[in-house]
């Protein structure tokens, strides 16, 4: 398949001609109106600078169905203990910053530029993208970040700097979906720790079908301060 060239026209080609390994098209920017049209075709940005942005659509997409969260006994205990508390749309760029910074296996460096914190920030400000904190007392330990559109929820990245934290988030964040009308969360490309909570495999063609039907409904747009409880 050949690599498409995104210019200052707002527009992408058709996701199902992305590359085997899902690389659709190369070039353009974050800004909002585009990253909110990649999202609602099921493209999504990933790329290390000094790269230019890249645009994937990957075969098969990894989804997390928001009742089919993955919740061990241990970490049922967790929930019970009350240790954490957790937010919504209270410290959206520190948990930005928090994904950025976070050690992860295998990895050097982030994706997470200063470009893409801004760009991520201006849409949380439009009420499109959202955070979920995980605090410990009053230190945020944990959390992750995505944008909502009609009744898709796409996560971009998590972090913790306390056992469990990011579990809890995720956790936290299926709960109140599902009580929204979430089915899906897209958790775009599979790891292990998504596996363990859940995440699975499904073809592109069925992603991008229930995609367009999720687009249908109303946007849960603003911040979703209404989800927190005291802490």
């Amino acid at each position: 398949m050949p690599l498409f060239m995104i210019n200052e026209r707002l527009a992408f080609p058709d996701p199902e001609q992305a590359t085997d390994e899902g690389l659709l098209a190369v070039g353009g920017d974050l800004r909002p109106d585009r990253l909110l049209l990649a999202y609602s075709m099921g493209i999504f940005p990933w790329f290390s600078p000094p790269d230019p942005v890249l645009w994937w659509s990957p075969d098969p997409r990894c989804v997390l169905f928001t009742d089919e969260v993955t919740i061990s006994k241990s970490m049922r205990n967790v929930i019970n203990q009350q240790k954490f508390s957790v937010t919504f749309d209270t410290a959206f760029l520190e948990v930005m910053d928090g994904c950025r910074s976070v050690q992860r296996p295998g990895q050097h460096g982030t994706w997470i530029t200063s470009e893409v914190i801004e760009s991520y920030f201006r849409l949380h400000k439009m009420g499109y993208a959202h955070s979920v904190e995980v605090w410990e007392g009053k230190v945020l330990v944990g959390g992750l970040y995505g944008v909502s559109l009609g009744d898709m929820f796409f996560g971009e990245s998590m972090f913790t700097r306390s056992s469990n934290a990011s579990k809890m988030a995720l956790i936290h964040l299926c709960r109140t979906l599902q009580k929204e009308g979430f089915e899906i969360i897209d958790c775009q490309i599979y790891n292990d720790h998504l596996g363990r909570m859940g995440a699975t495999h499904i073809p592109r063609a069925a992603f991008l079908s229930r995609l367009q039907a999720g687009m249908n409904r109303s946007t849960l747009k603003g911040h979703w301060h209404h989800f927190n409880t005291k802490r």
